[in-house]
């Protein structure tokens, strides 16, 4: 039944995502009521299919490779296959085989109020939000409303006989229960490569298909070429200009017949389309508050909502198109939740460059990791991006396995680092690492970046020895001269 009277809170947050639920342990921290109004799993998308179950599925292959990349561990492994089943336990174990308890529990130690239901907001600082049994609730905030609702993937238009094959998003990726024996992976972005390095070594047989010429196409282009590199001495089939006009499919269980640009013929047990991602805002009555239902939801740096009066209206997340990445989305949850807990207190916004109620790294230092074989790590402007800025910089490149710390980790260590250095600021922008283990090297980059350190004093942070982090005195070296 509908409820006559609206429930009051400080603080009401649509979506519990990480994103959600740290502008609720923000808010709460703070000493303001939260509720989180949330349709489905507690956790949200990073938790149950997309970051948590992907690296688990993608950590048994990397430690194998590793074992085998060093003389007498090798000898160990020797030929061994992955055990199957057992990575899909331990990847169901990380998503707490998609049940929310644990995640509900620690919103209830937090102190986090949830209503399970679909929220729309309904007015200034108002959420009504339709029950699982169809009744209905409204709530009310008192200060804020933050819309964390996240993405969902894009399907695209115009493919004859898409919808009814019933193709993969990265929800069945990365949950199915079997190892498919074809897969066929369309999209060269980072879910498309992580999907394709998994299920390949986990046994099936692989055809990425890539409407373009390269991989990863926002990275630095040397970090497709290595990725590409690695697919294909794994045994991936990866096709370039590969565009599907035609997906057929008898049957729900049946295989799929893909009819491609060039008129090729591919049939496969399951297909993963990879293809971008679209913001969850169709259906939480934007419409009732002046902005376009199903956009993306512009915000400034402290992630208040631009089109609607009185600063009360938030979105952090993927919602905002600012960062599509977990660690980002949680960090703009932080400065949300500051900017909430300040405007409550009536006390002014510290927004400028770096100030506390501004998500500056979004758009300076946004770190991000693909779990490939190579992994790629990146952080800050590549070097077309600094030039497109007006940036005076220079790419400085090494051969990470020349430095004893990799040669060491690794027999053979094939791997490639970048930094790109402004020359008129003396600091780096940007840093891209291709290889090995190179994600625990990203966040000495992020720190270099974002804390716009002068090249003189980075001299003097010393690596230890023999690390795979000694490659950057070769990169400073590079700077310096």
């Amino acid at each position: 039944m509908t409820s006559s009277t609206a429930e009051e809170y400080d603080v009401i947050v649509l979506g519990a995502g990480p994103t959600g639920e740290n502008v609720a342990d923000r808010t709460v921290a703070a000493g303001l009521r939260t509720v989180i109004v949330e349709a489905e799993l507690v956790g949200g998308e990073c938790s149950y299919w997309a970051c948590m179950p992907s690296k688990a599925l993608l950590r048994p292959a990397a430690a194998l490779t590793d074992a085998r990349s060093v003389a007498g561990a090798r000898e160990a492994v020797g030929d061994g296959r992955l055990d199957a089943a057992a990575v899909l336990a331990r990847r169901d174990s990380f998503t707490s085989n998609w049940k929310d308890d644990g995640q509900v529990q620690w919103l209830r130690d937090t102190g986090i109020e949830l209503v399970r239901g679909h929220g729309r907001l309904a007015g200034v600082r108002t959420v009504t939000v339709e029950e699982e049994d169809g009744g209905e609730r409204v709530l009310t905030a008192r200060h804020a409303v933050a819309v964390c609702t996240g993405s969902r993937p894009v399907l695209p238009a115009g493919v004859p006989g898409l919808a009814e094959a019933h193709p993969w998003t990265n929800r069945e990726a990365t949950g199915s229960p079997t190892v498919p024996g074809r897969l066929a992976v369309v999209g060269g972005g980072v879910v498309g490569v992580e999907m394709a390095t998994a299920w390949r070594a986990l046994g099936a047989e692989v055809v990425l298909l890539v409407r373009g010429d390269a991989l990863l196409p926002r990275m630095e282009p040397f970090a497709g070429e290595l990725v590409a590199e690695g697919l294909r001495e794994a045994g991936v089939d990866l096709r370039f200009a590969a565009v599907v006009t035609a997906l057929e499919r008898a049957g729900a269980a049946g295989p799929a017949v893909l009819t491609l640009s060039d008129d090729q013929r591919l049939t496969v047990d399951e297909v993963l389309y990879a293809t971008g991602r679209a913001p969850r805002t169709a259906d939480i009555g934007l419409e009732q508050v002046g902005l376009r239902p199903g956009g993306w939801l512009e915000v400034d740096d402290s992630c208040t909502v631009l089109g609607v009066n009185g600063e009360w209206l938030y979105a952090a997340g993927d919602v905002n198109h600012r960062a599509l990445l977990t660690h980002q989305g949680k960090y703009q949850a932080r400065i949300t939740g500051a900017a909430i807990a300040a405007r409550a207190e009536g006390r002014p916004l510290d927004t400028s460059r770096w100030g506390t109620h501004a998500a500056s790294a979004d758009l300076a230092g946004a770190p991000q990791v693909v779990f490939t074989q190579p992994e790629v790590a990146a952080v800050g402007l590549t070097l077309a991006a600094a030039e497109e800025l007006g940036l005076r910089v220079r790419a400085v490149d090494h051969e990470i396995g020349s430095v004893a710390g990799a040669s060491l980790y690794a027999d053979g260590y094939r791997g490639r680092a970048r930094v790109v250095y402004d020359l008129d600021r003396e600091v780096i922008v940007g840093a891209c690492l291709v290889g090995p283990a190179v994600a625990e090297l990203l966040h000495s980059a992020t720190v270099a970046v974002v804390g716009e350190v002068p090249i003189d004093r980075l001299w003097h942070a010393v690596p230890a020895y023999p690390t795979i982090s000694e490659v950057w005195l070769r990169l400073l070296e590079g700077c310096r001269g």
